[in-house]
C-alpha cells in the first residue's frame, strides 16, 4: 500500500474547496442617506443627506475615495432645511 504524497494531492480539490470558493454577497457602500429623501430646489441638497442629485444618482458608481470624499465635505455644505423655512418665512428649531 503506498500512501499519497503532497505532491499527489496537490491537484485534487475537496468539499470544502466548494464552499469556499462560493460567490460572497457584495460589501454595502457607505453612504449618508438617512431616507428623507427631498431636494431642495433653492440649493439643489437633498433635505436628508445634503448630496445633490448628480451625487445621489451616481453614488454606486463613485470610488470609495470619491464617496469618501463628498461625505466629509457634506458638513460644510449649508443646511437645505434653514433655506426651505427661510422661505417659509420661519427658522428651523
Amino acid at each position: 500500500m503506498r500512501l499519497a504524497s503532497s505532491g499527489d494531492i496537490q491537484g485534487m480539490t475537496s468539499p470544502l474547496d466548494t464552499v469556499n470558493s462560493a460567490p460572497r454577497p457584495p460589501r454595502a457602500i457607505a453612504t449618508p442617506c438617512v431616507k428623507v429623501c427631498a431636494v431642495d430646489g433653492a440649493t439643489g441638497f437633498c433635505l436628508g443627506c445634503r448630496r445633490t442629485l448628480p451625487e445621489i444618482a451616481g453614488w454606486a458608481r463613485l470610488s470609495d475615495e470619491e464617496r469618501a470624499a463628498i461625505m466629509a465635505a457634506l458638513p460644510h455644505r449649508p443646511d437645505p432645511m434653514a433655506s426651505l423655512m427661510a422661505g417659509l418665512g420661519q427658522t428651523p428649531s
